[in-house]
């Protein structure tokens, strides 16, 4: 150690620094990832057993296709904002300077934006398509001229 001019001390003290606040951060990123989780999935469990509509025309298998599907698309949103969220942390605590890299995502996301619209418009359509319930898994479709299941939405 004491070839690289740095002793025993002066390591521990770097150590203690941005090393060990980003492994505090990646630490709390993947525990709050593994609650957000439980919490969804417990979350659909309930909706997939709960007795909304009482009576004989109860779908509890249609009732909890529709959870899981909410469950699949819930975790995948949190996930991508706490690791979002994680690497913004981690690159503030590298002294990377944020300010610019946020107004430039925000210019790329404009430009993106206006060259991907039908993306997005499909994107809302299916959101839609999730909430009006109008395919789930295991409903037999036929679009155009292509006849099938509904394996995974």
């Amino acid at each position: 150690m004491d070839s690289l001019g740095l002793n025993g001390r002066e390591l521990l003290d770097w150590f203690l620094g941005a090393p060990l606040r980003i492994l505090i951060i990646i630490v709390l990123a993947l525990v709050l990832r593994q609650i957000a989780t439980r919490a969804i999935t417990r979350a659909m469990n309930r909706v997939a057993n709960a007795d909304f509509v009482p009576g004989k025309n109860r779908s509890l298998n249609r009732q909890k296709e529709r959870a899981q599907t909410a469950g699949t698309v819930l975790r995948s949103v949190s996930n991508a904002v706490i690791a979002l969220v994680a690497i913004s942390t981690i690159l503030s605590e590298l002294g990377m300077d944020l300010g610019p890299l946020i107004a430039s995502a925000g210019v790329l996301g404009v430009a993106v934006g206006l060259g991907s619209q039908n993306l997005i418009r499909d994107f809302i359509a299916g959101l839609f398509m999730l909430l009006e319930d109008q395919y789930g898994v295991g409903d037999e479709v036929e679009i155009l001229d292509v006849r099938g299941v509904v394996e995974s939405v």
